[in-house]
Order: structure tokens, then C-alpha cells, then sequence
């Protein structure tokens, strides 16, 4: 199982975002600097996080990005969603009648790794971003 630096990453931002957006709007040039995530990446990730409906932009000289819901309201798995981030721990499709060796059968190994993609998976679904923000102070106490 792979997550890339994009998942990663976008989450890290979104933590970063929902610590300060209750006061203004962030910028992406301060939340790169904090997180030392490069400038041009975040402008990616951000835009695909507005298409999704995770942020929304404010335009103007205090401008920058606000969360569009509740932290507690965004959960891993939407993140990685509007990023076009999938968990996965097996290569053949659930649905598909070869296994992810390229033969007929399914690898005997197959149903450990689906089980454990669903407990991933289940983990990323019931973990919100307000869950993320909170250890973060908690841990800096």
C-alpha cells in the first residue's frame, strides 16, 4: 500500500488550514512555509480540495482559503477522495474475475490484503479532520 506525498500532503494542509482559518483566511504562501510543502503542489492540491467542496477561496488583500465545513465535518477519506487518492492494498479490482497475479485465480495471500484495506480504510472514514487539529494541540501541551 502506497499513499503518495499528494494524500499525505493535503491532509497535512487541511490540518494546517483548520488551526488558523477561524481567525482570516489562509494563504497557501504560509501554509507552505510552516509545513515546508512547496508552493506550486499546494496550489494543485488546493485546487482539486475547491473543486470538491473541502475549501473555498476569498479573494482579495487578507484573501486566501477558509474550510467550506465543519472540521469535524471532513473526514480522511474525503480528503483523499478530492485529491483522486486511493488506498489500496491489492492491484486487481474488486469486481474483477482475474486475481492480481494476472491469472484466473486470485493470489493466496488476496483475501489478507482486502481485509486489511477495508480496516484502512475504515480508519481514514472515521477519522476527521477536527480529530487531527485536536491531537495537534494536545500534543503540544
Amino acid at each position: 500500500m502506497k499513499l503518495t506525498s499528494k494524500g499525505r500532503y493535503a491532509v497535512m494542509a487541511l490540518v494546517d488550514l483548520a488551526r488558523f482559518d477561524s481567525i482570516n483566511p489562509v494563504s497557501l504562501r504560509d501554509i507552505s512555509l510552516r509545513q515546508s510543502i512547496s508552493l506550486d503542489f499546494l496550489e494543485q492540491i488546493f485546487s482539486k480540495l475547491k473543486k470538491n467542496n473541502i475549501v473555498k477561496s476569498i479573494r482579495g488583500i487578507n484573501g486566501g482559503y477558509i474550510l467550506n465545513k465543519d472540521p469535524n465535518d471532513i473526514k480522511l477519506t474525503n480528503i483523499f477522495h478530492a485529491v483522486d487518492e486511493k488506498v489500496k492494498t491489492v492491484q486487481c479490482k474488486k469486481d474483477s474475475k482475474k486475481g492480481c497475479n494476472g491469472k484466473a485465480t486470485k493470489c493466496i495471500t488476496h483475501d489478507l490484503w482486502d481485509e486489511l484495506e477495508v480496516h484502512i480504510n475504515t480508519f481514514f472514514e472515521n477519522k476527521s479532520l477536527q480529530d487531527l487539529v485536536k491531537n495537534n494541540r494536545d500534543s503540544r501541551v
